[in-house]
């Protein structure tokens, strides 16, 4: 039962942590997609007014050809980063999963089967020894009192 609810809160800070994480690494994301490097005649020619926002998006606002291609690969590297970064925190996350959780809820689990394996052998009565006078399965011994 303590496992049960134990989960409830591990599983309300990841979610929170996966939450402010993504939310950061997406705007890294679109801050270094949004960024264009150009060059002083590029910009001297007005192509920093048709060459910004994500690459599509200055695509399609006529952004030169060669312009994009010289931003591809840093553009494809904030994309890997983004990447390389989702594949971090499900790492982290499968890591706190099993630190918070797992490892809790089978330490518990163990202690639990010794405390019932103790209680169970203080509770099984004790063997009678061979030689000496007891009473019969279901006789009653009483004594009586003068």
């Amino acid at each position: 039962m303590v496992i049960t609810f134990w989960f409830v809160p591990v599983l309300i800070v990841a979610v929170n942590e996966v939450r402010e994480e993504m939310a950061y690494n997406k705007v890294d994301l679109q801050k270094s997609l949004s960024t264009w490097e150009l060059t002083d005649p590029q910009r001297a020619s007005g192509a920093a007014a048709r060459c910004h926002g994500a690459p599509d998006e200055a695509q399609a606002a006529g952004c030169p050809a060669d312009i994009l291609a010289a931003n591809a690969a840093r553009h494809q590297g904030a994309l890997d980063e983004y990447a390389h970064r989702k594949a971090t925190l499900a790492d982290y996350l499968w890591h706190a999963f099993v630190g918070y959780w797992i490892v809790p809820a089978a330490f518990l689990l163990v202690l639990g089967v010794l405390i019932g394996g103790i209680r169970r052998a203080l509770r099984r009565p004790q063997r009678a020894a061979s030689g000496t006078a007891s009473a019969a399965p279901g006789e009653v011994k009483t004594t009586t009192h003068s």
